[in-house]
């Protein structure tokens, strides 16, 4: 949704909410980035795929459909508002992928963006992976602000000079210029996946990286492109015995020879690369027991987890399936030491969730960076915050609808029977077309990125 093409405007947004979280009024500063189609409907190549910070949390890289990659710079404060910090203002825009179409099994490969990775910052440049269901890509994000100017054998608009007319020798100079931003692919990882990728996470040895796909999940080195190592494999001999598919996985945060993966089952894994070469064998195995009182049809459906990711200490790491937000200790395998409800209300509702689809639908959570509270999307473009401290939540609304000056960006509450308050929106009336599926949260400060359909909405608290 963000380059700048014919048919399509970029719209800017800002505007002050306050909320209340935790007791207490935090500021908020919203940024909506959007580009809107004359009809003002959304192209489905503009509806977002995946949001990432970078580790400092300078820049934040989105994706979308159309497989283009979108890069936001956090601007430096501004002397004449010190209260308030900078803003995210696009940084750099470029194509990563393009729709191609593997002729041996006549099956096309979408150009949509599946997952951004950034890379810790080694020099100037800034270094991210990005991959779509095939193809994983190594790019390099660079400034240039000099161009060389004084060549012997060209002229100043590039053209050759004749070689008979050069009776001095120069010495090329630098010279100032426009600052321009330029993103080259440096490595292409290609032809190692069956199956569609939906997961990367590089290693904290920041020289490999794991790719996942359904039944798989390969070990990288960032200097190698023609080969990887498979380390997982559950592809069973036979097919119509396959019983789950690997929905996620990550690399460790501190220890370069861990890393878990979950299962469609509702199950985590945690492998140690040093135990053996393929780690068909996990060393730890998370799983819930379920409650044979409340099984039903559904029940395989949403235990099914969309999403894992290690806390920052490396301590706990979090899954999302349909309907909670779950946080494990490494060190207990048989529950989760915290569970969160994200939208429990829609239990009632899973039949027809499962005939529009959104039961399938795969929400993705992340932590703040001191792992005291984390966060997840909903429907109805809500997205709900959590404390593990005082274990209180709150439900938030990424509309641009209520972008009022001056608005207050209340929490809402949804009912789901009998008398609806003033303030409280019927679970009937929810538009499950409208859906947070990716969010991220600043590594150091209290500044979240939104994803809403073709929307990225930035907020960020008040600094006292």
């Amino acid at each position: 949704i963000y380059t700048l093409i014919c048919m399509l405007s970029l719209f800017v947004c800002q505007h002050t909410y306050y909320i209340l979280l935790k007791h207490t009024v935090l500021y908020v500063k919203p940024q909506l980035y959007a580009l809107i189609h004359s009809g003002l409907c959304a192209l489905s190549a503009d509806i977002i795929s995946t949001v990432e910070f970078n580790y400092s949390g300078e820049l934040l890289a989105t994706g979308d459909k159309g497989g283009r990659v979108v890069i936001f710079q956090h601007e430096q404060e501004s002397k004449n508002r010190p209260h308030l910090r900078g803003e995210y203002n696009v940084y750099s825009t470029f194509q990563s992928h393009e729709p191609e179409f593997d002729y041996l099994k006549s099956l096309e490969i979408e150009e949509k963006i599946n997952k951004i990775r950034w890379l810790p910052q080694q020099n100037a440049a800034h270094f991210l992976l990005s991959t779509n269901d095939k193809t994983i890509k190594l790019w390099k994000i660079s400034e240039r602000d000099k161009r060389a100017e004084g060549y012997n054998l060209k002229d100043e608009d590039g053209r050759l000079r004749d070689p008979f007319r050069i009776t001095s020798l120069r010495v090329p100079v630098l010279m100032p210029m426009d600052l321009m931003v330029e993103a080259s692919p440096r490595r292409i990882f290609a032809n190692a996946h069956t199956y569609h990728i939906n997961s990367i996470s590089v290693n904290s040895d920041h020289e490999t990286y794991l790719s996942a796909d359904d039944l798989r999940i390969n070990l990288w080195h960032l200097e190698i492109t023609d080969r990887s190592f498979n380390i997982v494999d559950i592809k069973p001999a036979n097919m119509e015995e396959l019983t789950e598919v690997i929905t996620a996985a990550e690399c460790h945060p501190h220890q370069c020879n861990v890393f878990v993966y979950s299962s469609s089952k509702g199950t985590i894994r945690l492998c140690d690369m040093r135990a053996a070469a393929l780690c068909d064998r996990h060393s730890k195995f998370f799983e819930e027991p379920e409650d044979p009182s409340s099984r039903s049809f559904f029940s395989e459906i949403i235990s099914s987890i969309s999403d894992v990711k290690f806390s920052h200490s490396g301590r706990y790491m979090m899954t999302r399936d349909y309907l909670s937000v779950k946080v494990w200790d490494l060190n207990m395998e048989n529950r989760p030491v915290e569970t969160y409800q994200v939208h429990e209300y829609l239990r009632s509702k899973l039949c027809s969730l499962y005939e529009n689809d959104c039961i399938f639908d795969k929400f993705e959570c992340c932590w703040n960076g001191s792992d005291s509270a984390i966060m997840t999307g909903s429907y109805n473009n809500f997205f709900r915050m959590f404390d593990r401290n005082t274990r209180r939540d709150i439900t938030l609304e990424a509309s641009r609808e209520s972008s009022k000056p001056r608005a207050t960006l209340k929490p809402r509450k949804v009912s789901t029977g009998g008398k609806r308050k003033k303030d409280e929106i019927s679970v009937d009336s929810l538009d499950f077309n409208k859906k947070i599926l990716h969010t991220a949260w600043h590594p150091k400060d209290n500044v979240i990125a939104v994803a809403a359909t073709n929307n990225l909405y930035i907020f960020q608290d008040k600094i006292n």
